[in-house]
């Protein structure tokens, strides 16, 4: 194994989750060195998700006590034993749905973001709190902490010219929002695009619908203070969510409705809204996570007239190895702005007051950055 500069690892800050329910808590953690096919990343950034908060409540299930946050990017510090793709002192992105390349959706089906093993690493404990209690890793990289460790495969080498803090949005929203439009809705120049839903993965659909070439792009959110940032992402209109939405997006649309809709909020009245405000043949596409109670419902017979396809979409259905190459360019090129989508920048401490931001609507992505990691471009 080798290091950066030798020294031994030393306990890092941290965000655990006790257990499902309580308030997380701000402490010590102990990393190991990294054995075999493992990687030590010290973080420069990690993103708030909301899968973050599914995780703390309960909606996703999850071993606990365990280190939350999945989206960040960092400097590769220390590598285990047969490390080869990376090397210490190198900049990378976390992957936290690695998919294993030998499972029937990865090996036959070419659907690597549905692998059979992608969280496999979220059941084996990765490090320990300062008593011995053994600590599981949040989506297999437990982000929200000044270090982890992660499995080899679970790190994407960050081309250069990005800057470290912004590029830990790369790995959770960014991909997500981009593979929603470009691989799930498929997403075509001319067409009209419904966003419902205006957080960080929100944000970052909308981008992704205007470099695709929509040619009107309509953004819904519970909350008026969320327009400006649509607008400035590349919605054309604004509406406020009420009952009337999927009304509101067919008056806008002369009465046909969207060619494509993707739904960021994870909830039933959106998602039925999502499906009811799509043109005949048109595509529904469901980003958010929702709760195992919330139904939605349809009618045999507007399934039959309709025509549309209602679809999930996990991790924007995206290759992030073959992705992340061609979201550098756009960023790299002035098309993706990262920072657009960062509305508050916060030390581990904050992450409580990011959860109850998300719960009560308010702002886009908020971003952990951390200091003393070697750099930000």
């Amino acid at each position: 194994m080798s290091g950066i500069d030798g020294t031994p690892p030393e306990s890092v800050r941290a965000v655990v989750l006790p257990a499902v329910g309580e308030p997380l808590r701000v402490t010590r953690i102990v990393l190991p060195r990294p054995g075999p096919g493992r990687v030590r990343v010290r973080l420069a950034a990690a993103g708030v998700c909301h899968s973050d908060l599914s995780l703390a409540n309960g909606t996703l299930a999850h071993p606990a006590p365990a280190v939350l946050g999945h989206e960040g990017a960092g400097t590769v510090t220390e590598v285990g034993e047969g490390v080869e793709s990376v090397r210490p002192g190198q900049r990378v992105v976390l992957n936290w749905a690695p998919s294993c390349g030998r499972c029937h959706f990865c090996a036959v089906l070419a659907e690597p973001w549905l692998c059979a093993e992608a969280n496999a690493g979220t059941t084996t404990p990765y490090a320990h709190d300062e008593t011995g209690g053994e600590l599981y890793p949040g989506l297999t990289v437990a982000a929200f902490a000044e270090e982890t460790v992660v499995p080899e495969h679970a790190v994407l080498p960050l081309p250069d010219g990005i800057p470290l803090t912004e590029a830990a949005l790369l790995g959770c929203a960014v991909l997500t929002g981009w593979g929603a439009v470009h691989h799930s809705a498929r997403v075509r120049e001319g067409e009209s695009v419904l966003v419902i839903g205006v957080g960080g993965v929100g944000l970052a659909v909308l981008q992704a619908a205007r470099i695709a070439g929509a040619a009107r792009i309509i953004a819904v959110d519970v909350t008026e203070g969320k327009e400006p940032l649509a607008r400035a992402a590349g919605a054309t209109d604004f509406l406020l969510a009420s009952d009337r939405t999927a009304r509101e997006v067919r008056s806008l649309t002369g009465g046909l409705g969207v060619d494509a809709a993707i739904e960021c909020a994870g909830r039933a009245e959106t998602i039925r809204a999502a499906w009811s405000a799509t043109r005949r043949g048109g595509r529904a596409v469901v980003v958010g996570i929702g709760g195992k109670d919330q139904k939605v419902s349809f009618s045999a017979l507007e399934l039959f007239i309709t025509g549309r396809t209602l679809s999930g979409c996990v991790y924007g259905n995206s290759v992030p190895a073959r992705d992340l190459p061609v979201l550098a360019e756009h960023v790299l090129a002035g098309r993706f702005d990262l920072s657009a989508l960062v509305t508050d920048r916060i030390g581990l401490e904050g992450v409580p007051d990011a959860f109850g931001a998300m719960v009560a609507g308010r702002g886009g992505r908020a971003l952990i950055v951390h200091g003393g990691h070697g750099g930000d471009s």
